[in-house]
């Protein structure tokens, strides 16, 4: 339960920061610039929730991994589809989304693998070099 409450924190602190700036463009009356950040704010808490699904260490990474991309697809996707972002006028521009929305995923996904990995490697080096 504590995982859980951890991921909330996240989410909701980033939330909470697109949901005052939401306030501000509505209080000056800047209301079609108003809904965009409530909209990113969502993206952001689901974002925040998910994001605890790595620190699961008994599941594999290809069943987080999996978890993931099901929990965006619940949770960010249908967000594109409501936020008015993308034109959604028939179900090829539904499809153009979803092609988009996994081509982002797919990219973000190698981006953090990559610096993972580099990462993880940087810290073999160090702790080798700190033992010798």
């Amino acid at each position: 339960m504590d995982i859980f409450f951890k991921g909330l924190k996240r989410g909701f602190l980033l939330f909470s920061f697109m949901s005052i700036l939401a306030i501000i463009f509505y209080w000056f009356d800047m209301t079609n610039n108003a809904i965009a950040p409530l909209f990113y704010g969502f993206i952001l808490l689901f974002l925040g929730l998910a994001s605890i699904i790595y620190e699961i260490k008994k599941w594999s990474f290809k069943k987080q991994i999996t978890i993931h991309y099901l929990i965006m697809l619940i949770t960010i996707f249908p967000t594109l589809l409501v936020s008015g972002y993308f034109p959604l006028n028939s179900l090829q521009d539904l499809v153009r989304i979803f092609i988009r929305f996994n081509k982002t995923g797919l990219t973000l996904f190698a981006v953090t693998f990559i610096i993972s990995y580099i990462r993880r490697k940087y810290s073999q080096l160090q702790s080798f070099s700190k033992n010798r």
